[in-house]
């Protein structure tokens, strides 16, 4: 398998200041998962986002004021997200990382893609940075291939609920979101009921899982849910929000994923789409090993190892969420014609 990854330098100049979890070292950690995963992995920069490609999501005044924002020296874009000087040039290029990657691979130059990047992206509101997350990288690389007239299926497993992304797309049914997330947990949203709106009804599938949920339940989710969604959509690209803030080692969350989860979950996106229409944004994950050996098992997974379950097992509440999660997005999709893989 050739792996295309996309990074830059600037991304490690985004300084967001000396006790913040969203640091540098989260980038090459990453990047040390692609080369431990045994695939043939060719590292491209990341360039830069144009304007237009920018505006497709996020109102023009807003980019403006982030540019002028981070020319004047940056300084806190909210309690938790934090620019600097050179933060402008780390955002385009994180915005710019996945349209080129849509590109590459349209041009047949890979297998999939990985994009080491950072100011994350989900947690990106038209108008509003929140969440560590500056531009919603996803998102704009979403728009682009939309815009060409395919079909796109995000599926974010980042602990975190990817709310701006939801928002960006809640009303159509050419880009379908499925996120996994701690629940209840920041940003607030993500609830089951919150299934899109107009021609986009059912094509938000959320599945908030309390605290303590492990890979057991998870590996239920894809087989009863996800993997049904994601076949009956039939998408072109399939995107993913690859937060790993969900690892049981990682401390700013509370669930308790492992490399092989990961790994169980990059290996089913396989069963639905084909090679060459993969991608994973890097979003969140603070805990370096944790981040590296999750990078590691998620290529794995596309490259078509299978790993073994953990073994660990979720308290009874995170298998009732599921069951609910069954009946509520069962009303919009056939959910009985999954089969283990």
């Amino acid at each position: 398998m050739r792996l295309l990854v996309y990074s830059h330098d600037s991304c490690l100049r985004h300084d967001t200041g000396r006790w913040h979890p969203e640091r540098p070292d989260r980038i090459p950690a990453a990047i040390r998962g692609t080369r431990a995963a045994g695939v043939d992995v060719e590292e491209r920069e990341a360039p830069v986002a144009t304007l237009d490609q920018l505006w497709a999501v996020h109102l023009p005044r807003y980019v403006k004021g982030i540019q002028d924002y981070c020319s004047a020296g940056g300084g806190p874009l909210d309690p938790d997200t934090i620019v600097s000087a050179d933060s402008w040039e780390a955002s385009l290029r994180a915005a710019g990382s996945g349209v080129a990657a849509v590109d590459a691979l349209r041009n047949g130059d890979g297998d999939a893609a990985f994009l080491a990047v950072r100011p994350p992206g989900h947690h990106a509101e038209p108008d509003r940075a929140m969440g560590f997350c500056v531009f919603n990288n996803i998102g704009i690389a979403a728009e682009y291939a939309a815009a060409a007239g395919d079909r796109i299926a995000i599926v974010d497993w980042d602990v975190h609920h990817g709310n701006a992304t939801q928002l960006f797309f809640y009303d159509r049914a050419d880009v379908l979101y499925v996120s996994m997330h701690e629940y209840p947990f920041y940003p607030g949203s993500g609830w089951l009921d919150e299934s899109g709106t107009g021609a986009g009804e059912g094509f938000t599938v959320n599945l908030p899982f309390p605290a303590g949920t492990a890979g057991d339940v998870y590996d239920d989710a894809w087989m009863r849910v996800v993997v049904p969604v994601l076949r009956a959509h039939r998408p072109d690209w399939i995107m993913v929000s690859a937060g790993y803030d969900a690892h049981a080692d990682d401390h700013l969350a509370d669930l308790r994923l492992h490399e092989a989860d990961y790994g169980r979950m990059a290996r089913r996106i396989t069963e639905v789409v084909g090679m060459g229409r993969i991608l994973f944004f890097l979003e969140g994950g603070y805990d370096l090993e944790a981040i590296t050996g999750s990078v590691a098992a998620t290529v794995r997974g596309v490259d078509g190892e299978f790993p073994d379950m953990t073994g660990e097992a979720s308290p009874r509440r995170s298998h009732h969420v599921l069951d609910l999660a069954v009946s509520h997005h069962g009303k919009y999709w056939d959910l009985g014609t999954s089969q283990e893989g």
